[in-house]
């Protein structure tokens, strides 16, 4: 009897998640702290504990693959010449592979600005700008600054082919370690991802596991494969999609709210209408965005700093809370367990403030304009209208008893006829942690993982 062990190594928490690959089912989930900072193979013996314990028996596996995002997952620095263009570009390049981009920079670097590499511990810089055969100057000075100040870390140059030999160069001057990718954007607006992801994977794979503690259980694991919110990306891309019989659903949104970020995802096209005008950087199918100030703990001060004086004072007096004392105690107490009805109700707050920002800063807008030649509509960004499904992962999400009402700040709830939000969906919530998982069975038994997924994911009426 072939059976899977599926592990998501996250930053807070260990998933585990047990397939019968002949039965076509879960045997059991289990959850425990992630112990990164001590040794993570405690806390994830501890889950494999819990998961025996629910089974009822001991089993033996025949593959344990894992994801990670433990130590603070995948962390980048994305590097480009025009903000709006070659900067984007390499940002959503980052965000597609499964990386949190804690660092974005244009122009000229600065001393400074290469500091702020070094002290934040980044593990791969994405070095892009110039559409093929435009600016060379820029790359060149800048791979140049990485080189003299002492850059160690992984570098993929993904800008102007025309300056590819000089990049060589520069990469073998100061022994860095560099990679050469085509160009992220080699025309204007037009997005080419799929070499630099490709290396971005291979580095973690390679590169960061190591680094990230993951060394240590090797032993007990076959391989970590991807990082986790590829993991769920690829998961997210299965069930809209489908696989050969076996029917996906089509357009959808993901939501993951996490102690540290929120994660949006959306698997559909930028626009299905032929009246409008999309302007902007090409919209990918599968896109992901990561709100890495939008969290439930460790950057839940983030949601006070996104509101406005105003804002705070009447939340404060609508909700009857203190709301910059919450979240400073969340803040504190990152492993704080929402026990009391008020922290409760306070938590599912955040929650909702987080979903609700998300979907703002990831879903596309839209504006009547009249021209001379009558009306017309310009759009930027994805239009999320008519998404057939939202889906909700993460703990403060699956945990709540007001579901619904969490996954209903993803929608167009003050009515407003600028924004590209999910119109009318139904909704569904990960209430087994199974996402990430069937992201990694995915890579082995795509079929499997979308049954799966289909037969588990709660629908909430």
């Amino acid at each position: 009897m072939p059976n899977y062990l599926l592990v998501d190594f996250g930053s807070t928490f260990t998933k585990l998640c047990a397939v019968d690959k002949d039965a076509e089912k879960i045997i059991g989930t289990s959850v425990h702290y992630t112990t990164v900072s001590e040794d993570i193979s405690i806390g994830y013996n501890n889950a494999l504990k819990l998961l025996y314990d629910k089974i009822g028996k001991k089993i033996e596996f025949d593959q344990v693959i894992a994801c990670s995002s433990a130590a603070g997952g995948l962390k980048m620095a994305a590097i480009g010449l025009v903000e709006e263009l070659t900067v984007e570009a390499a940002k959503r390049v980052c965000l597609g592979a499964g990386a949190k981009v804690d660092l974005v920079f244009s122009h000229h670097l600065t001393k400074n600005e290469v500091k702020k590499i070094i002290e934040e511990d980044i593990d791969i810089i994405l070095l892009s700008g110039g559409s093929d055969g435009g600016n060379t100057e820029n790359v060149i000075y800048n791979a140049n600054l990485l080189g003299e100040m002492g850059v160690k870390v992984p570098i993929i140059y993904a800008g102007n082919k025309s300056a590819e030999d000089d990049i060589i160069d520069i990469i073998a001057k100061y022994e860095m370690n560099g990679f050469i990718c085509d160009n992220v954007m080699p025309k204007i607006n037009k997005l080419n991802p799929k070499c630099a992801r490709k290396t971005i994977r291979e580095i973690f794979l390679k590169q960061i596991i190591e680094a990230k503690g993951i060394k240590k259980i090797e032993n007990e694991i076959d391989q970590v494969i991807l990082p986790t919110p590829n993991a769920v990306l690829q998961a997210a891309k299965l069930l809209s999609e489908g696989y050969l019989n076996e029917k996906g659903l089509g357009d959808i949104v993901l939501v993951d709210i996490g102690g540290a970020t929120t994660d949006m995802y959306s698997i559909c096209y930028a626009t299905s209408r032929s009246d409008v005008v999309v302007h902007g950087l090409e919209e990918p199918f599968a896109k992901r965005t990561v709100e890495g100030d939008l969290g439930m703990r460790y950057s839940a001060p983030g949601i006070v700093k996104s509101l406005s004086k105003q804002e705070i004072e009447f939340i404060n007096n609508e909700k009857n809370i203190d709301i910059e004392t919450e979240v400073n105690e969340r803040y504190k107490n990152v492993h704080l367990l929402p026990h009391s009805e008020r922290d409760k109700f306070i938590d599912q707050f955040l929650a909702e403030m987080c979903a609700y920002r998300a979907m703002n800063r990831h879903c596309g807008f839209i504006h009547e304009v009249i021209t001379p030649m009558g009306k017309v509509f310009n759009q930027s960004g994805k239009d999320l209208t008519n998404v057939n499904y939202v889906i909700g992962t993460g703990g403060v999400l699956i945990n709540s008893k007001n579901q619904k009402e969490i996954l209903n700040q993803t929608t167009n709830i003050l009515n407003d006829a600028t924004q590209l939000r999910p119109k009318d969906p139904d909704f569904l919530v990960d209430q087994l942690y199974i996402l990430a998982p069937m992201g990694l069975l995915a890579q082995k038994d795509p079929k499997l993982a979308l049954k799966l997924m289909k037969e588990n994911l709660k629908e909430l009426n």
